[in-house]
């Protein structure tokens, strides 16, 4: 059974067709008992046009509405009663009302309206004292199918027009959730390069310096020399795994089940940092300010990464000579953060470094980390020579 209405739906025009072969034959017994003389030859045209109506109204539904007009017109001139081929003006009627084309479906509600009454009129044999409500009253009669018929089309174009919204509508979604999902992942990604850029600074950073002061003190200095090797060689092992596992995240393109990047460290482990920086030659002055407290993971991962690279870009730029200062302030809505050092040429060499905004990319990466959690951050030269960065992060209300 399923088969068979596949088949008729995609043979609209045959089933039509078929119809109208049908109509053509019970038109022609009709035509051949109640016409005579030349209202016959009239009354069979008027089949034949009808005909084609019902076999092409799905395919041409505008043209077989204006010959269906012509003949209904043919009709009264000739005083051809209506009969079994005008059951075709009720399927003209309803294609065109469910169709898109306003303009026919309203001159097919007025012909809807009209005929019946112009009908009436032609035909009327009634004798002039019949009270004037019996024709009313058959008028009505017979305009009521055609208006039913429109009314039905009518509907259907609706509820088509409705359900090619509705499916507009999902189609928009889905693209839309398409383009959520790339600007996700693109986010990702970009937030696993400034994870892989601050690693492999850092890391690197403090074993080019540490492999320099193991090369100056090999002959005089055997212990310390061995002491910094050590240190290359725990600072290259926690940098290969961090990338390891950063790039792990990129092949596959899934996150870990925690919903971090491990490892993922804080304003606690900011005292191991500024050891290790201390231990590669840099002299560091730590202080915390104001009362600690429990943070939110993107604030301390966001302070933190902040004094890694600025201590990096000292120990990079600032000169053999240069210190900093590190200050880390609690306050009620935000957490502060200072990192200055005294170094020489900073600004110089970074804008010859290059970047987007002459600032090296190390920069970009913090304005774009304390951005994310709604921050500001200040960076630029320092009055007496270095370099300053200052970002203020804030902090949701407690309770």
């Amino acid at each position: 059974m399923q088969r068979l209405y596949d088949f008729l739906r995609r043979h609209p025009t045959g089933v039509d067709s078929f119809w109208a072969v049908l109509l053509f034959g019970f038109s022609c017994l009709w035509i051949a008992a109640a016409l005579r003389g030349p209202q016959l030859i009239a009354g069979a045209l008027f089949a034949v046009g009808l005909s084609l109506v019902v076999a092409l109204r799905r395919k041409a539904p505008e043209k077989m509405l204006l010959l269906t007009a012509a003949i209904g017109v043919g009709q009264l001139v000739f005083r051809v009663q209506a009969g079994i081929p005008d059951i075709a003006m009720f399927a003209i009627v309803y294609t065109v009302a469910s169709g898109p084309v306003r303009w026919a479906s309203r001159c097919a509600l007025a012909g809807a309206l009209v005929g019946p009454a112009l009908s009436v009129w032609r035909f009327s044999d009634m004798p002039s004292d019949q009270p004037a409500w019996e024709g009313m009253f058959f008028t009505a009669l017979l305009t009521v199918p055609f208006v039913l018929a429109w009314v039905l089309g009518d509907s259907i174009r609706t509820r088509r027009a409705y359900w090619a919204q509705l499916e507009e509508k999902a189609a928009r979604l889905e693209k839309e959730r398409e383009t959520q999902s790339r600007i996700a992942v693109a986010a990702e990604r970009a937030r696993i390069a400034r994870e892989l850029h601050d690693v492999v600074a850092h890391n690197v950073s403090v074993m080019v310096v540490q492999a320099d002061g193991a090369a100056y003190v090999l002959d005089a200095a055997p212990d310390q020399a061995k002491q910094a090797l050590e240190t290359i060689s725990g600072t290259g092992r926690q940098a290969l795994a961090e990338m390891r596992r950063l790039l792990g995240v990129l092949r596959t393109g899934e996150q870990p089940e925690s919903g971090e990047y491990v490892p993922q460290p804080g304003v606690e482990e900011l005292a191991d940092l500024i050891d290790q920086v201390r231990g590669a030659g840099l002299p560091v002055d730590f202080r915390i300010e104001g009362e600690p407290r429990p943070l939110p993971s993107s604030i301390e991962l966001t302070a933190y990464r902040i004094v890694q690279e600025a201590l990096t870009n000292t120990r990079k730029h600032g000169g053999p000579d240069a210190g900093a200062t590190v200050r880390l302030a609690y306050r009620d809505s935000e957490l502060d953060l200072l990192v200055e050092d005294d170094g020489r040429g900073a600004q110089q060499e970074l804008y010859e470094e290059g970047g987007a905004d002459g600032l090296g990319h190390g920069l970009i990466g913090m304005r774009e980390r304390v951005g994310m959690v709604g921050g500001s951050l200040h960076a630029g030269p320092r009055p007496g020579g270095g370099f300053r960065i200052s970002a203020a992060l804030p902090l949701k209300p407690e309770g």
